[in-house]
């Protein structure tokens, strides 16, 4: 009868009221209307009802509410009954202070949640990387050094792993330079066939080549006035390296099938993961090429070197995707975080990103439902994978040792085998090649004749070769 919603105001001395204001109980008699709200009144006697009996819902000394409780017969409310609810309305009391309560912890966790985010948000864009997650030292060290290089037009080279977020501090570059204004492009080095690199770079004319049907503007002129960035520069092919050379330093370049040279004003930021001191010692890229590309190299450190930037990274993540999929993630767990930051993530940010969008595609709640024995199955797979390379290289070890080993015994039985040699030459050569007798040989070595017949033999010495 009483619907959520229906506002009544009582009167100063309506018996819900007195209630409520003294935290004393009030039994009352529809029969009489006096300071009984007119609305109310209507609604129980219209209901049937012939008395009621008011009691608090006090906790702590304040009134949360008030338990009402009518007779539909003209039977009076025993002291047995008032008691009963007296003692009832105690602790429906703290239920509904328990439900208060929650209710708002919930409203000041979504005002903290929503506090959380405006932070995160101000920690990117303190510095004005809005897209760049993390405030870390390791960090803060590149982004201070993006906004030492950003406004010169000098090469800058970005080494790293892959994952670790290169295009991203790329266009920090290009967005904190004078070309901001104009196009950032960028170009895979490593997703284009060989063949089709110099026409991807450079553009071509039509009929250049077969295929050639028109004419197409390549990476660099579209670059021009603003930034390219070419990515996995160390898969550049060596023939191509020349021209791209020429391009970087004068500034110039012709379009395949063409023999019109083209002005450009490019900016070049280059991306690698690979070691280009190598590949220069291999004769897999150009000495004085990887020189132009490093004129400001800036190193991008892994995940595992700032493993403070996980927590953050994990919920930025998780707000985007829950975002998308329109799922109500509000929390990460701790434990999920505890786990997060251990973990070593070779696939760096990237493969954090992905583990955060399969775990919120399997969220069914408010809080994030990570698949964590993955990356403990990951973990075990990774150890057998050490274990595996480590007895690899123990079997190499022991076996190098061996022979080693082996050519130090052969060493060691050469050298005494020459000296054998020696002792009985010279022995024969003193006896004139007799062997028996006391004057012989086998009496000045000390063995016995047979025995050093025997070694003679086996070395290959002649006793005929020592006689007059």
């Amino acid at each position: 009868m009483f619907k959520e919603g229906l506002r009544l105001t009582p009167p100063a001395n309506d018996p819900l009221r007195r209630a409520f204001d003294t935290l004393k109980p009030v039994i009352v008699n529809t029969h009489d209307r006096v300071d009984i709200h007119p609305e109310g009144y209507e609604i129980t006697v219209g209901e049937g009802f012939k008395s009621h009996f008011f009691v608090p819902l006090a906790s702590h000394g304040q009134a949360l509410g008030v338990l009402a409780v009518g007779h539909t017969t003209d039977a009076v409310f025993t002291h047995e009954e008032v008691e009963f609810l007296s003692q009832a309305s105690g602790q429906i009391a703290i239920a509904l202070e328990n439900a208060l309560a929650y209710r708002q912890i919930s409203e000041l966790k979504d005002k903290l949640a929503q506090e959380k985010l405006y932070l995160e948000q101000e920690i990117r864009s303190e510095m004005n990387f809005d897209q760049i997650v993390g405030d870390s030292p390791a960090l803060r060290q590149v982004l201070e050094m993006v906004q030492t290089v950003a406004p010169s037009d000098s090469t800058v080279l970005l080494l790293g792993e892959t994952g670790t977020g290169k295009e991203l501090i790329a266009r920090a570059i290009h967005d904190h330079s004078r070309r901001k204004n104009r196009t950032f492009v960028k170009l895979n080095c490593a997703a284009i066939p060989t063949g089709l690199f110099e026409s991807e770079l450079f553009g071509h004319e039509k009929g250049a080549f077969t295929g050639a049907i028109s004419q197409k503007i390549g990476r660099f002129e579209l670059a021009d006035q603003g930034t390219l960035f070419l990515d996995e520069v160390g898969d550049v092919p060596l023939e191509i390296q020349p021209k791209l050379l020429r391009a970087l330093q004068e500034r110039e370049f012709e379009r395949l099938g063409s023999t019109r040279t083209k002005k450009v004003d490019v900016r070049l930021v280059a991306a690698t993961n690979r070691d280009l001191g190598g590949m220069i010692a291999n004769r897999e890229f150009r000495s004085d090429l990887f020189y132009r590309l490093n004129v400001f190299p800036i190193r991008i450190p892994p995940l595992r070197e700032r493993r403070e930037d996980i927590p953050l990274l994990a919920r930025y993540f998780a707000q985007n995707f829950a975002q998308q999929m329109q799922k109500g993630i509000e929390t990460i767990p701790a434990a999920t975080i505890k786990a997060l930051t251990e973990w070593d993530w070779p696939g760096n940010v990237r493969e954090l990103a992905n583990f955060i969008e399969r775990a919120v595609i399997l969220t069914r709640g408010r809080s994030l439902e990570a698949p964590l024995t993955e990356l403990r199955g990951a973990y075990m797979v990774q150890r057998m994978h050490t274990a595996v390379v480590q007895d690899r290289d123990d079997i190499a070890r022991i076996v190098k040792e061996t022979i080693n080993a082996l050519d130090t015994r052969k060493s060691i039985d050469d050298e005494l085998t020459s000296k054998q040699r020696e002792a009985i030459g010279r022995a024969l050569k003193e006896c004139k090649g007799r062997i028996g007798g006391n004057d012989g040989a086998a009496a000045r070595l000390g063995l016995n004749r047979t025995t050093l017949l025997s070694r003679m033999k086996k070395l290959g010495i002649h006793s005929k070769q020592y006689g007059m």
